[in-house]
């Protein structure tokens, strides 16, 4: 048997209940993993409030829970990349009939892993997949190059940093949107240049820092209405990636800007089981990147244990935090 953390009722913070469910058995195509570590997206704390009313929501009783980082316990029938006691990381989980990682232990696709940077502790490791996969897929599509100079709006954010410093190890020159001197000031550690949307017009800040020409790319993780400043705020032909469209918008700005719109949605392949290998080897690069000195990710200052979900999911939604919020298992 293992603990895990259930949801009967989909609804608010107090959702969650303790219970024990059968430790999963492996599976071919997969690896049985420890979880030590995994951190709260906002995809799961929409989940946990819409249920149903997301077509992807588990039924309940609902395990969710989407990154992990462990160690590996059995490896399925026809997995080459793992053995056991492999260090391991990934976002399988938590979503559709997947069941999550809100446990002490998952069965993962081994195509949805990948062994975990030597450098980052478990925690660390655990806070990066969901948001290192987004912002990778993202400017990738949009096709960043060195040289470049790259707007990302929520810069502070879990996508948001690490698609800063993303963007800086592939040599383009960062600029960030952040409302909170908190947030500015985590903006300027990465590597980026702070820019206060609270009081510096969309205009005033591309005149300032492109002379009025505009972003070669905008990476825009915070969505809604905002897509109408990353649309003002791109150069004519420019890249625009957004991790945030479910909103109505009058596309004639990026029109006769001619622009290029990317709608990254790194969930399809979990929810569709197809193209499943692009994200182990989408964590394969990150591994990389980590191990490299050139991308760690910023944790929330708290610690939450398993039966702490609930006040993990409170913190994210609260907006107080700094970093991605993390549970330990």
């Amino acid at each position: 048997m293992m603990k895990a953390m259930m949801i009967n009722a989909y609804g608010g913070t107090d959702a969650f209940e303790p219970a024990q469910l059968p430790k999963p058995q492996v599976k071919p195509g997969h690896v049985l993993v420890k979880i030590k570590a995994t951190s709260v997206n906002t995809v799961d704390t929409m989940i946990r409030s819409m249920g149903a009313d997301l077509p992807f929501s588990p039924a309940t009783p609902a395990l969710l829970g989407m990154d992990f980082a462990g160690v590996v316990e059995e490896v399925g029938e026809g997995v080459t990349r793992f053995t056991v006691g492999d260090e391991v990381y990934g976002c399988a989980g938590g979503l559709g009939d997947l069941p999550g990682t809100l446990a002490e232990y998952i069965v993962a696709d081994a195509d949805l892993t990948a062994l975990k940077p030597t450098n980052l502790s478990m925690r660390e490791a655990a806070a990066l997949p969901l948001v290192g996969i987004t912002a990778y897929e993202g400017l990738k599509r949009a096709q960043v190059k060195n040289g470049q100079q790259v707007l990302v709006h929520g810069g502070s954010g879990g996508v948001g940093h690490i698609a800063i410093q993303l963007a800086r190890h592939l040599g383009a020159d960062v600029y960030s949107t952040g409302g909170g001197e908190a947030q500015r000031d985590l903006i300027r550690t990465l590597g980026a240049t702070p820019i206060n949307y609270k009081t510096e017009a969309v205009e005033h800040y591309v005149d300032t820092h492109t002379q009025g020409a505009g972003f070669d790319v905008v990476f825009d993780s915070v969505g809604g209405e905002n897509m109408v400043n990353s649309f003002n705020a791109a150069k004519l032909n420019g890249q625009v990636a957004s991790t945030v469209s479910l909103v109505e918008l009058d596309l004639s700005v990026a029109h006769m800007k001619g622009l290029s719109v990317h709608v990254i949605f790194m969930l399809i392949q979990m929810i569709h089981d197809t193209r499943r290998k692009e994200h182990a080897d989408i964590l394969d690069a990150l591994t990389q990147i980590a191990e490299a000195g050139a991308l760690k990710p910023v944790l929330d200052d708290n610690h939450y244990t398993l039966e702490q979900i609930g006040s993990a999911h409170a913190r994210l939604e609260s907006g107080k935090g700094l970093g991605k919020v993390v549970v330990s298992i």
